[in-house]
């Protein structure tokens, strides 16, 4: 931070000193550090063109299908906040280490499950890895620059290499397949962590931290328990109607969450402040972590069934379809910086959700028989505000509280986007599912095991897949909805003031994701 931030003039007669510029070694550390966050990133999609393969492998049942897919995302979000604690009171770097040995082991044993169960409790287990890589990637990348702008260059690479982590993952699953079997999605992480583990101890160094609050343990469960239950009762009730059993457990978790947020109100270091979120400004970049990536795993989930399961296109040529959108989210993310500073947060933030709003309507034109056109128009429309809402939330958020509350801030932002990744899929996927189940011709709770049924009739076929595809198309539309009334309320909520030009004057830190733990 610099001197005019910390409300000092420079001296006229001495100057001020000139931070070194670093070296081969900071840059070589920056990239050993970008790999194991691009795979954090990468797991969260690539999964997504590999389901039907997945499916027809393990034959997972409806449920078992959407937990494959989101509680990796799941894990990850309820104790991204928790580790990032951890690894700011023990050694940001030893965490980061542990991590990465975890995260290989357990894509390992994801590529070779041989059941649905056993693949939920690999992809639990990478999430709760990939919870540890993020924030300590963070804090360790950030020591190996002592010049605030190459700093922020670096983090601006870490953001970028985040987002577009996201955007490929599908990409790459789907390359993936068109020559191996479903489980090479998850072995293609081991060369990386091997990489990692060989190079961090002579490029990366540990980073100090003068943090001795302890981590209530206490909110971790409460929050990570919640999430699991509520989600698990949403998800059976969509797949197989109303039970007793998920009910209850549903119930418990609602009352879990309802305990989290009464416990963070009153703890001096919450997980979460949710304090900030009497701001108005906070709350709508929040939510504007949260709803985008919900809408976009879900409609990149739901579109991978779509175009290999309806219209019959293969892998490879589904992950192709994927391309135009991925290269339209990565580049807005690098412009994005130049847009706002021309404009303004606001026009940012309102352009994200009235774009993808009107993205996701363009799914509504796809049908059973033909609509590759209209899906790759959706999701270049819709990449244009995915890629503005990755690069702004976290920085807004930070800008929209005092200085003391600002990795509180970069961590609801951050987190927002990992809960929002599982949600998508969990809320979103679970209303198709249940379309499916009331319009489908009721032989099986998913496409995929409804098209693989002996002796299935043509007339039973085309009515699962015109059910799929009502599903896909309720889904966008909801999403829809609620982007359009998230953009009109922060139209009608932040002032035009509110960081004119990309900014607030001051040279907040700029956060990336995972950024909070190491930040407060």
């Amino acid at each position: 931070m610099n001197a005019s931030v910390n409300g000092q003039r420079p001296s006229s007669v001495s100057p001020s000193p000139v931070s070194p510029s670093p070296g081969p070694r900071a840059w070589l550390g920056l990239l050993v550090v970008l790999g194991p966050v691009l795979l954090v990133a990468m797991d969260s999609s690539v999964l997504f063109l590999a389901m039907p393969a997945v499916s027809a492998a393990l034959a997972p049942s409806a449920d078992q299908a959407l937990w494959i897919l989101d509680v990796y995302g799941f894990a990850v979000g309820s104790l991204l906040v928790a580790f990032g604690a951890i690894g700011d009171r023990y050694g940001r770097l030893k965490l980061l280490t542990v991590g990465a040995a975890v995260f290989g082991l357990a894509s390992a044993g994801a590529a070779f499950a041989p059941s649905p169960e056993l693949l939920i409790a690999a992809r639990a287990l990478m999430g709760v890895a990939g919870a540890t890589l993020l924030p300590s990637a963070l804090a360790v990348l950030s020591g190996l620059f002592a010049d605030p702008r190459q700093r922020s260059r670096a983090i601006g690479v870490f953001a970028a290499t985040f987002a577009a982590g996201f955007a490929v993952g599908p990409v790459v699953g789907g390359q993936l397949l068109s020559g191996f079997w479903w489980g090479s999605v998850f072995l293609i992480n081991l060369p990386v962590v091997a990489l990692f583990l060989l190079l961090a101890p002579v490029l990366l160094r540990e980073v100090p931290s003068g943090r001795t609050d302890r981590v209530d343990v206490l909110s971790v469960l409460l929050s990570a328990v919640g999430l699991l239950l509520a989600v698990y009762a949403v998800k059976h009730t969509a797949a197989e109607g109303l039970a007793p059993v998920p009910s209850a457990l549903g119930a418990l978790g609602a009352a879990s969450l309802f305990w989290f947020v009464r416990r963070q109100l009153a703890l001096e270091f919450p997980l979460i402040d949710f304090r900030l979120f009497r701001d108005r400004v906070f709350t709508v970049a929040a939510v504007t972590g949260l709803l985008p990536l919900a809408a976009w795993s879900a409609v990149a989930y739901l579109g991978g069934v779509y175009l290999q399961s309806v219209l019959g296109l293969s892998v490879l040529d589904a992950a192709l379809t994927a391309l135009p959108g991925a290269a339209v989210l990565t580049v807005t993310c690098v412009v994005t910086p130049a847009f706002v500073a021309r404009t303004s947060v606001r026009t940012a933030l309102v352009t994200v959700h009235f774009t993808i709003a009107g993205g996701l309507l363009l799914l509504l034109a796809t049908g059973a028989t033909g609509g590759v056109g209209w899906y790759v128009a959706a999701t270049v429309v819709t990449g244009v505000g995915y890629g503005i809402s990755f690069s702004v939330v976290a920085d807004t958020a930070v800008a929209a509280v005092p200085p003391e509350r600002a990795g509180s801030a970069a961590a609801i932002a951050e987190t927002s986007n990992e809960i929002g990744n599982a949600l998508g899929i969990a809320l979103l996927g679970s209303l198709a599912t249940l379309i499916f189940r009331l319009d489908g011709p009721g032989l099986a709770g998913t496409l995929t095991e409804t098209l693989q049924l002996p002796s299935l009739s043509a007339e039973s076929a085309s009515t699962a897949r015109s059910a799929f595809v009502l599903g896909l198309h309720a889904a966008a539309f909801v999403a829809s909805v609620l982007h359009a009334a998230l953009g009109a309320f922060a139209l009608r909520t932040i002032p035009k003031s509110f960081a004119e030009g990309g900014g607030s004057g001051a040279e907040a830190p700029v956060p990336a994701p995972g950024s909070a733990p190491a930040a407060r």
